[in-house]
């Protein structure tokens, strides 16, 4: 089933604001004959606030170079989620790899409740007030791809009524 809100877009295509956000940056060594030659992976996150998010994974052997490739990565690759409100539909628990990630709806001013990735991506992405918690594997990698997946498996509320012919009796 291919719609319109599964798939990715560039950054342009929405014609909002994103701001971006260094999630995380890791260095890595190898050692050669001449010593030690050091590389750099950076982990960008992109969100207008308005349900529109992204993110970008990159190498470089600088850090100023890692975080530009990041960042055009995560332009690339722009999703749509959906939201009701200041929240998410319904609650929703996905597994990546190593991580488990739970997203629950809150009631107006809770605000977000979530670790600090998890939280990054949420804020980014518009969410106000929600609830979630990571289990298993702490690697930001993972964590930020379960968080990606949760908020691509959201279904709208009327969609889903709809589709099982009960229409607007709730």
């Amino acid at each position: 089933m291919t719609s319109e809100r599964y798939r990715f877009k560039h950054a342009e295509d929405f014609g909002t604001e994103f701001e971006e956000k260094v999630l995380y940056i890791n260095r890595s060594s190898k050692v050669v004959k001449g010593g030690r030659k050091f590389s750099f992976s950076a982990l960008i996150i992109i969100g207008d606030g308005q349900g529109h998010i992204g993110f970008g994974f990159a190498k470089a052997n600088e850090v100023s170079d890692a975080i530009r490739k990041g960042t055009e990565a995560a332009r690339k690759n722009v999703m749509t989620f959906e939201m009701e409100g200041r929240t998410i539909p319904h609650e929703v628990t996905v597994q990546w790899d190593g991580s488990k990630v739970l997203l629950k709806p809150a009631r107006e001013g809770t605000g977000v409740i979530a670790g600090s990735k998890v939280r990054s991506v949420l804020e980014l992405g518009g969410v106000k007030d929600i609830v979630a918690k990571i289990y298993g594997s702490n690697n930001p990698l993972n964590q930020v791809k379960a968080v990606l997946k949760a908020l691509l498996s959201l279904k709208n509320r009327k969609e889903c009524l709809a589709l099982r012919g009960m229409g607007e009796t709730v």
